[in-house]
């Protein structure tokens, strides 16, 4: 493109490349200096590069203020002030991949020369990008690759006696109140957990409905169960909790039975919630940008690098031999519950959330429309959302145990960090976060409003906003104990784990209760 630029005496060049994903034309801006690059998106029928795109004919534009199609947003964006415009697509072999543009021919406009050089590049453009783009896919399938040996090297296969010891387990997991929200999931005992698995997916019919071969799908959640590490807090429990919380949605909130999700939808949200943070590295989106990691090159150029990897390593399990329950399907409802399962995998980014929040509450506000499919998208990733989440809506001595997990793997990241030459947010660092700060924010500014909207749907989802405000007045209340221990030379999180501070807040529950 530099070289397009000094040929024809243009100030810049611009090459937009077509995201037939997201409908997109993406531009890496260069103004001379190489490593000072910008990106710039527009929708692919916008402006005079996205009508090059739709009709692969040059443009040569004198002045560009003047003409119709120019897109002003792209200097708002950039800073620079477009005079003449050469535009001019790229083709590969069969499509057009992209455009280029040459912007403020230096010596007045554009000619008939500078189209011919322009004609000419696009041919080796295109051959460039072509070979970049092969050279990616083989990038792509090395760090593929790459992933899926860690996963395999750091778990144990699953053997047939595992499977045979969930089916002729003699226990019989009937744990009292497993139906109502306030149960805790986490006091199950780990061993147990596949069988709780098999049991809720009984009780939701999935195996009769979707004729599931039993030994499949044990096969399927051991596998799963194996594709935790043993984090703190993002591990096998978590799993089980949040799939446990999504049980309870179908269940207690009749969401098959009334309309609110097909069957379908049903197992795939059930199963995306057990699915949905397998093999976590215990660290943020960010850090894993930050660090350069396997995961970053694969998967930063599309957001959600965490759980795009989660959904991976989903789709990986389901397609090893002896696990794939989903199997008796029809090809039409396959691939529509793996469409589903990503897009509810991806809807535990908490990025994803909040970029629809305001289109979940406006939906709960109006009412829920079953036959809006968009409001059924908004509605499984609210559910999603919450049920990730759903650790905050439990009584107190639970979520306080919940924190100590999550910031155990908050500091261990902050550590990193620092190992890095970083610096951590306060939240990651042990010597600066303030925990009781932290929660109040995180509870008060997401959790609430995220369960606030469930109850307008589901007003007896009220019950949970109400132990999520209970919450809140305890972080509150527990400002005091760790102002004064963290003066005596505690820690925050040794504080959080005090025998001290757990004996204030219990006087505190106390008078709630009297109130």
């Amino acid at each position: 493109m530099s070289e397009a630029r000094r040929l024809t005496n243009a100030e810049r060049c611009s090459l937009f490349l077509l995201d037939p994903d997201h409908m997109h034309l993406v531009a890496k801006v260069f103004d001379g200096v190489a490593e000072k690059r910008t990106e710039v998106r527009i929708a692919k029928d916008q402006g005079i590069a996205g009508h090059v795109a739709a009709t692969g004919q040059l443009l040569n534009i004198k002045n560009a203020y003047n003409h119709p199609l120019f897109y002003k947003g792209m200097d708002k964006a950039t800073g620079f002030t477009t005079r003449n415009i050469l535009c001019f697509p790229i083709r590969d072999e069969d499509n057009i991949v992209g455009v280029a543009q040459l912007c403020n021919k230096i010596d007045g406009n554009f000619d008939y020369f500078d189209e011919q050089v322009a004609n000419a590049f696009s041919i080796y453009c295109g051959i460039s990008i072509m070979h970049s783009l092969m050279y990616k896919r083989i990038q792509d399938a090395q760090a593929r690759s790459k992933l899926s040996n860690e996963l395999m090297i750091y778990h144990m296969k699953v053997g047939n006696q595992d499977v045979v010891d969930v089916i002729m387990c003699p226990n019989p997991h009937d744990e009292p109140c497993f139906e109502k929200f306030t149960f805790t999931p986490r006091k199950i005992l780990p061993k147990e957990t596949p069988c709780y698995v098999l049991q809720m997916m009984h009780h939701l019919n999935f195996l009769e409905d979707f004729r599931i071969k039993q030994e499949t799908l044990i096969r399927f959640i051991l596998y799963v169960k194996k594709g935790y590490r043993e984090l703190p807090y993002h591990n096998w429990l978590h799993a089980f909790s949040v799939a446990h919380f999504a049980y309870l949605c179908l269940r207690n909130f009749q969401l098959i039975e009334r309309g609110y999700l097909t069957k379908l939808e049903a197992l795939a949200y059930f199963v995306s919630c057990l699915c949905h943070d397998i093999d976590h590295r215990g660290t943020t989106n960010s850090f894993q940008q930050q660090s350069n990691s396997v995961l970053a090159s694969l998967y930063s150029s599309e957001g959600s690098v965490m759980e795009r990897h989660h959904l991976s390593q989903t789709l990986c399990i389901l397609n090893t031999e002896g696990c794939n329950f989903l199997e008796s399907l029809n090809r039409e409802d396959y691939r529509r519950c793996l469409d589903l399962i990503k897009d509810m995998i991806l809807a535990t980014d908490l990025a994803t959330h909040y970029k629809i929040h305001s289109r979940q509450l406006t939906m709960a506000e109006e009412g829920y429309d079953r036959t809006s499919s968009e409001h059924r998208y908004y509605l499984c990733g609210l559910l999603m959302t919450c049920a990730d989440l759903s650790d905050q809506t439990k009584d107190w001595t639970e979520t306080k145990r919940v924190a100590q997990l999550i910031y155990s793997e908050f500091f261990n990241q902050g550590d990193l960090e620092k190992q890095m030459g970083k610096e951590p947010a306060n939240m990651m660092d042990r010597e600066k976060a303030s925990i009781p700060d932290h929660q109040v924010e995180f509870l008060t500014e997401c959790c609430l409003c995220i369960f606030r909207i469930l109850a307008v749907i589901f007003p007896s989802a009220k019950i949970l906003v109400g132990a999520i405000k209970r919450n809140i007045i305890c972080w509150k209340s527990s400002k005091d104990t760790f102002n004064k221990l963290c003066l005596e030379g505690k820690t925050s999180y040794e504080v959080l784990i005090s025998q001290e501070l757990e004996t204030d807040i219990q006087a505190t529950l106390k008078n709630i209760k009297k109130s």
